[in-house]
């Protein structure tokens, strides 16, 4: 099996970046970002606003009730909306304009469980991190027989080993040989999607075998990464770019590339928040 292949940002990735002057948003899909209750959805708002500042035409913010008014106080751009429950995220999903979903960044394991289900049933592109993942690890079939080729994972190593824990097992093995990117290449398979293994060594891996890794090591260490949020930041560039239109692995590889650069560029005493608000600079940088 070939090595993975590291990732750089090619011609084709910032083609797809750009936008024409003929477009209008609905060209750049309507990302839609399930929340969960009362104190928890700050999460899902670095997810939506990391997705608004990739390019996406629209995105929403789907809450409880309850979270109406605390969610709406503070998005502007992002559009906010009452979302109750599975039956009430099926009625939403009508609309076929809500062509990507992110879920997990403070989902909440308990609606996660009621709403990821019918979220995957829909078969629209769909970005699953966090409480997505962490609520099925006492039976992880039940999410991974439900998943299809528009989706992406984006697990750490901790819910990596919650969901795949025999895989898991055989990265902690000595001298086995078997590698982060094995392991993710072998998850990828099982789930017949693309998985994100992050880290500083993040590991992207298809159905197919294809591997691409970004290793944030050395010269290009993103220390300043690790601190609260920046995944969720991640999940949102990664769902933005599935609402551009782009494949699920292409979304994995340029998100990863803009965010690691975005970090980069805005330096020590990065915060989740500083992501988003560095990324037009990057996009200058590329003369988009």
């Amino acid at each position: 099996m070939s090595n993975p292949h590291p990732i750089a940002l090619t011609d084709a990735m910032k083609s797809a970046l750009s936008k024409r002057p003929d477009q209008h948003k609905y060209d750049h899909g309507h990302a839609l970002i399930l929340t969960g209750g009362v104190g928890h959805g700050g999460a899902a708002r670095l997810a939506a606003r990391g997705a608004l500042r990739v390019g996406a035409g629209l995105v929403t913010v789907a809450c409880p009730p309850a979270a109406l008014i605390e969610n709406a106080a503070q998005l502007n751009a992002i559009m906010v909306r009452s979302l109750k429950d599975a039956d009430a995220l099926n009625a939403l999903l009508e609309d076929e304009r809500l062509n990507a979903l992110c879920l997990g960044p403070g989902l909440g394991k308990e609606r996660a469980r009621d709403l990821v289900p019918p979220a995957l049933a829909a078969r629209r592109a769909t970005l699953l991190d966090a409480d997505a993942l962490s609520a099925f690890s006492d039976e992880p079939n039940v999410l991974l027989d439900k998943l299809h080729d528009g989706c992406v994972l984006t697990p750490h190593i901790g819910e990596f080993a919650r969901l795949f824990p025999d895989i898991s097992r055989r990265i902690a093995a000595k001298g086995t040989g078997y590698s982060k990117s094995d392991a993710a290449r072998d998850a990828a398979a099982r789930a017949g999607c693309v998985v994100v293994l992050k880290g500083a060594e993040t590991v992207i891996a298809a159905p197919d075998a294809g591997a691409a890794i970004h290793l944030a090591l050395g010269e290009s260490a993103v220390p300043w990464l690790a601190t609260a949020g920046t995944g969720d930041v991640l999940a949102g560039f990664i769902a933005g770019l599935l609402a551009r239109g782009f494949m699920p692995m292409a979304a994995a590889e340029t998100a990863t590339w803009l965010h690691a650069e975005a970090a980069r560029l805005f330096g020590p005493g990065l915060i989740a928040e500083d992501l988003p608000e560095t990324l037009p600079e990057v996009f200058r940088s590329l003369d988009l």
